[in-house]
């Protein structure tokens, strides 16, 4: 049987000695090292989204990767592909190290310096136990075994360009389309989404911050059930208490949340933190929201190229949506494009706030007129990112998938040519 093994090394003299003992391993089939935690996981996006049968047995996970820390690394490849055998490798050989592996998901640990017989035994004995649980997948057609829910994230080029409307009726769009969606308030300091859906709640996020196992029955207790059918995780009530929220919890929350809903929409706020960045990272789209003005397009621009710097996400890996947009206006969506770099979405929000005002300051959000022309572009928007159920019918009528932005990073879809797009280009004023 010939062994597939990823490994995930980012260290050039570790990689290279990494690559020479796995070439000389017997039936071993060894990919080209990755060399970060992001790429890691969009190569297996990649394949699970090929074919389940391509995925590799093994994935080798050396202790420096980065960004993302080597254990919540493991942790994430066994929720997101369980049926794939991951081994640790480190020069901490005590137990306490040994434990948190194994608590993380990992099927051995190879201490350095590496050694031929060591990392052959613990490869063979995870690409058993890889072989027997996909026999055993196999053997159920409940099983879920794919990479999970599609994230979103809605971020804002600075605060009060619309982030968290526009979460909210992307979320409410794919719901009513027959999704299960939950819909997380990530800005934990200002997050409005309670008030926008008239919701208190004691619980918040904060409450699944300090739990290492999240189970079914703790999510739900921490989720609020909307009367439009979307799962709410709240932020705090107290500002303060987002410094609970790590990068870790939050990886958890999100992974935790994808393994049970079809669609999670985040809304991220405008300010960055740990908790954030991490849900950046793992989303299928990142959105950012901005206007067709000076000071929001350089606040776009500077986001984006804080995201580079911090390797949460490429330019190219960001769509960009124009709110308030106004045919006249001297900046289009081109230009804005150009600008930033990243993506613009073909839908445009038009600038009508005398539409949204009543419902705002009700707190009622979700009863927004049909008829307004921003929830139709709103929804329009969450049909182009592919969040939205294609009706059976339209299906066999041979209706095209119109998702454009999912990214590799779980559920899988071709990048937008962005060549072409652009000329395409136009305002949404139709019916969603």
């Amino acid at each position: 049987m010939t062994t597939r093994i990823v490994p995930a090394v980012g260290d050039v003299d570790a990689a290279r000695s990494v690559t020479t003992l796995l070439s000389q391993l017997p039936d071993a089939e060894p990919a080209a090292p990755v060399t970060d935690s992001t790429q890691l996981i969009d190569t297996l996006a990649r394949l699970a989204g090929e074919s389940l049968d391509d995925l590799p047995e093994v994935v080798l996970v050396h202790e420096r990767i980065g960004p993302v820390p080597a254990l919540e690394l493991i942790r994430e490849v066994s929720l997101r592909f369980p049926a794939i055998g991951v081994v640790l490798i480190t020069a901490d050989v005590t137990p306490g190290l040994f434990s948190s592996a194994m608590e993380s998901g990992a099927r051995g640990v190879v201490t350095l310096p590496l050694s031929y017989e060591e990392l052959a035994n613990r490869v063979q004995s995870a690409a058993q136990w890889s072989v027997g649980v996909r026999r055993h997948l196999t053997t159920g057609a409940d099983v879920f075994t794919g990479p999970g829910g599609t994230v979103v994230t809605v971020s804002g080029a600075k605060g009060g360009v619309g982030a968290t409307v526009t979460a909210v009726q992307i979320a409410l769009a794919a719901q009513t389309s027959g999704r299960n969606v939950a819909l997380v308030d990530l800005d934990l300091q200002t997050g409005d989404i309670g008030s926008y859906l008239d919701v208190q709640f004691r619980r918040s996020i904060v409450d699944l911050s300090t739990i290492n196992d999240i189970s079914p029955r703790v999510l739900s207790d921490a989720v609020f059930s909307h009367g439009t059918g979307l799962a709410l995780l709240l932020a705090p009530n107290e500002g303060e208490s987002a410094e609970e929220v790590s990068d870790r919890s939050a990886r958890q929350i999100v992974s935790a949340l994808r393994s049970r809903y079809e669609v999670v929409v985040i809304d991220c706020g405008s300010q960055l933190q740990g908790a954030s960045a991490a849900a950046i990272e793992m989303a299928d789209t990142a959105l950012l929201v901005t206007t067709p003005d000076v000071i929001a397009v350089r606040g776009a621009k500077r986001v984006v190229r804080m995201w580079e710097r911090l390797q949460i996400r490429k330019a190219e890996d960001t769509v960009t949506l124009v709110n308030r947009f106004i045919r006249s206006t001297e900046i289009q969506p081109q230009l804005i494009e150009k600008i930033t770099g990243t993506t613009t979405a073909n839908t445009a929000v038009p600038a009508n706030f005398k539409e949204l005002q009543a419902v705002v300051d009700a707190g009622r959000l979700h009863e927004l007129d049909s008829k307004s022309t921003v929830k139709q572009a709103l929804w329009a928007l969450a049909g182009e990112l592919g969040i939205v159920k294609v009706p059976e019918k339209a299906e066999k009528n041979g209706a095209k998938s119109i998702a454009k932005f999912k990214n590799d990073r779980g559920s899988i879809g071709r990048r937008r040519d962005r060549g072409g797009d652009s000329r395409n280009r136009q305002t949404t004023q139709g019916a969603s």
